[in-house]
């Protein structure tokens, strides 16, 4: 008999897949951890039943979340990662040569422990000796930063249990204080197709607070809708005028100079959601 998991997107649709084994699966200090093998995505990382990254088609997310700031930023060196112990972004984080230190930072040290064990290919990098990986609460690492920081990236979970602080004013303004006077910010910010309200909402907050401020997308198939949006703020720079002098290349399989502009063409529905 088949196994298979579905994912509750909404109380109306889900998205399902074949399971070949549970590889791992533990109630942690903040929240249920399944490591599962699917037949269609590999191994792939639940989090209170929602999909956060798999084997097949994590690449996207990681490379968007990381380089659309770091090549908007002229000479990024000290970045910091809230959430994401999964470790993708840091690995896309350290392809940049100018990069001295990534700091990651998650609420569960369990999400770390076992994304190495059986996510090596994502996790690899948290041993690289730039990177200092850091078992706490990234809000309140936020709130002690000061002019810390050249680009901070949120990788966090749905703002349910020990993110739901991560999608609020306070925790935005308290990122542009841990940002150097340049400094850029960019945060996964869910799908326009089933958090609207969220995107709408996210982007009146980071507005307030960043001159700078954008969205743009990005087709993830295991993530709620497909479609995903990120959040960018900037101080300074405006990732619509990167010069071309500054992409060099890097080994990527989403990811492209071209894309960096593409993404942020936005269809006339969430375009709607941002005005």
């Amino acid at each position: 008999m088949s196994i298979w998991f579905t994912e509750k997107q909404t109380e109306n649709f889900g998205i399902t897949m074949k399971v070949n084994r549970t590889l791992h699966t533990e109630q942690t200090e903040f929240q249920k951890l399944d490591m599962i093998e699917t037949e269609e995505w590999g191994n792939m990382l639940l989090l209170d039943d929602m999909v956060m990254t798999s084997q097949r088609d994590e690449f996207v997310y990681h490379e968007m979340v990381a380089h659309v700031p770091l090549f908007t930023h002229p000479n990024p060196e000290n970045v910091l990662v809230v959430g994401g112990g999964d470790g993708g972004v840091i690995r896309e984080i350290l392809k940049h040569p100018s990069v001295k230190k990534a700091t990651l930072v998650d609420i569960d040290g369990k999400v770390i422990e076992y994304s190495k064990k059986f996510l090596p290919e994502i996790a690899g990098m948290l041993e690289d000796p730039r990177v200092d990986v850091q078992v706490g609460d990234g809000f309140m690492h936020i709130a002690k930063s000061e002019n810390e920081y050249d680009v901070i990236m949120v990788d966090s979970t749905e703002p349910v249990g020990p993110a739901v602080n991560l999608f609020t004013k306070g925790f935005y303004a308290g990122i542009s204080k841990a940002l150097k006077e340049d400094g850029i910010f960019v945060a996964q910010s869910d799908n326009p197709w089933f958090k609207a309200d969220l995107i709408r909402d996210v982007q009146r907050d980071v507005k307030e607070i960043f001159p700078i401020t954008s969205l743009y997308l990005a087709n993830i198939p295991t993530y709620p809708s497909g479609l995903w949006a990120f959040t960018i703020g900037s101080k300074k720079y405006n990732p619509l005028e990167v010069a071309e002098e500054r992409f060099h290349e890097i080994e990527t399989k989403y990811y492209t100079k071209e894309l960096h502009q593409a993404a942020f063409v936005l269809p006339k529905f969430v375009q709607d959601l941002v005005k």
